[in-house]
């Protein structure tokens, strides 16, 4: 690389918060302008369209995307062929997960060639990895705009870059101890709503990328997070989901609302909000104070997601996740004690280098100890940049699948008889979306569960009582009271 090449990566301005957030909004200002003059020259409105890789995170980004693209005038479309701008949202935790993307982008070059004003943006975690910003500086030049996960809330910036020197605009951040407030957002669905409490993550579990590419973690003030929710709640959201890598952890300063569990309990508070979740937790963060929050409170719903990613005590410190097999069973019991109708759901890793057969069989026990209303299973994934990608002993392809087999095999069954005991119960349900049946409409429980029940869709985002016919494994069929 030539000595008088701009690095790749930069260091954050040294500007204030504020004073970024009003930087923006000048430049959303700025890019309306252009947006609404080329719409009117080309005789339709510009459109925007939004593609989300991932978690949970991401969804939530995208829904900040999408507010601020609309902004900045641009209607929202899901489908890329009719769109004048497309931004890809990446998620980089799985492997090949950049070959998923590059198939994706080369059809987005086949659309460019049809519309060639088309801007092709790219975002989120895997554009934080620098072999992979690399490959697609030098191999797609369709792409147009190219920002991380630090500098997100600088798109309205960047896209008055893209429309004013119509050339490919990259920036990326190394990190940020920055959180931009107040800028806009389109919801997915007006009844719920994800809030960031926590970005980044400090646990640096030894097969994950995380803590790379979203950086350190920071907590956002406590007020600014009851304000978001009352704002919400304002506007008719009944649900509430508090979002972080690593909820549990949450530090937002001396007062009682800087901990976890009474920044739960102050969201609790709230009127209006009569949901209220959480993801995800970290069991070496979940305390005795977060279960008796979540006892007491009804609002608070009764499903807990806790990823132990495998059962062997060897493994786990392997993972560097700081708990043991024995701990995770106690806490266990000690949040079906608080709650006994909870619904449990985890997160395991099957073939994490090194695991002998006596490690998967712990997994497998410790499963079907627990009895998890459901569990996301995935095969040990190599991330380039951890310490577990040059770990010895990585597992063999056939060895890793038949042992996925034989546990997903084993959390199906499990999971199905944890997720009919509620057959016969009427429970409060969420209705969220018409089913694909007619008639019929689609909602979830406190606990999490799926219920499909005969509805039209003037039910949508409300809370109605159903009665729980007949459990189909991981969903029921029921009947409104």
């Amino acid at each position: 690389m030539s000595r008088n090449r701009k690095p790749l990566f930069t260091d954050q301005p040294a500007r204030p918060a504020l004073e970024e957030a009003e930087l923006q909004k000048t430049h959303m200002r700025r890019v309306r302008q252009k947006t609404e003059q080329i719409a009117n020259e080309k005789g339709r409105p510009l459109k925007g369209c939004v593609v989300t890789f991932g978690c949970q995170m991401n969804a939530r980004d995208s829904e900040k995307l999408r507010g601020v693209l609309e902004e900045c005038g641009f209607e929202q479309t899901d489908d890329e062929k009719e769109a004048d701008l497309i931004l890809f949202n990446t998620c980089t935790i799985r492997e090949h997960a950049d070959q998923h993307l590059y198939g994706r982008l080369g059809e987005a070059a086949g659309l460019k060639k049809k519309n060639p004003d088309l801007i092709i943006g790219l975002c989120g975690c895997m554009m934080q990895e620098e072999q992979i910003v690399r490959k697609i500086r030098s191999s797609y030049p369709a792409v147009s705009l190219i920002f991380g996960t630090h500098n997100l809330f600088t798109l309205p910036m960047l896209l008055d870059r893209v429309l004013e020197e119509k050339r490919r605009v990259i920036e990326l951040w190394n990190g940020t101890d920055m959180i931009v407030e107040d800028l806009p957002s389109k919801r997915k669905y007006p009844f719920k709503a994800g809030v960031n409490i926590t970005f980044g993550c400090n646990n640096f579990c030894s097969y994950c990328i995380v803590p790379y590419v979203r950086g350190r973690e920071r907590s956002r003030d406590p007020e600014e997070i009851l304000k978001e929710v009352r704002s919400l709640a304002a506007d008719g959201v009944k649900e509430i989901m508090l979002l972080g890598q690593n909820v549990n952890s949450y530090r937002g300063g001396e007062g009682p609302e800087g901990s976890f569990p009474g920044l739960l309990e102050a969201v609790c508070r709230v009127d209006g909000i009569e949901r209220i979740r959480f993801m995800t937790s970290h069991p070496k963060d979940l305390s005795d104070e977060l279960i008796e929050v979540i006892a007491r409170n009804e609002k608070i719903c009764r499903h807990i997601h806790l990823p132990v990613q495998s059962g062997s005590s060897r493994i786990l410190e392997k993972m560097n996740r700081r708990y043991t097999r024995e701990h995770y069973l106690d806490l266990v019991a000690k949040i079906r004690r608080a709650i006994p109708d909870v619904s449990l759901t985890t997160d395991l890793i099957v073939a994490f280098p090194g695991e002998t057969e006596e490690d998967f069989q712990d997994t497998l026990t410790l499963v079907d100890e627990v009895g998890f209303d459901s569990v996301f299973t995935f095969i040990y994934s190599v991330r380039n940049g951890t310490p577990a990608a040059t770990m010895p002993d990585q597992i063999p392809e056939d060895v890793a699948h038949e042992r996925f087999d034989r546990l997903l095999t084993l959390v199906q069954k499990r999971g199905q008889e944890m997720s009919s005991r509620f057959e016969g119960q009427t429970l409060p349900v969420l209705v969220e979306e018409k089913n694909r049946t007619p008639g019929m409409v689609t909602g979830r429980t406190s606990h999490n569960l799926t219920v499909h029940f005969e509805g039209d869709e003037s039910l949508i985002g409300k809370i109605v009582p159903v009665y729980l016919a007949e459990s189909r494994g991981f969903y029921y069929f029921g009947k409104m009271r």
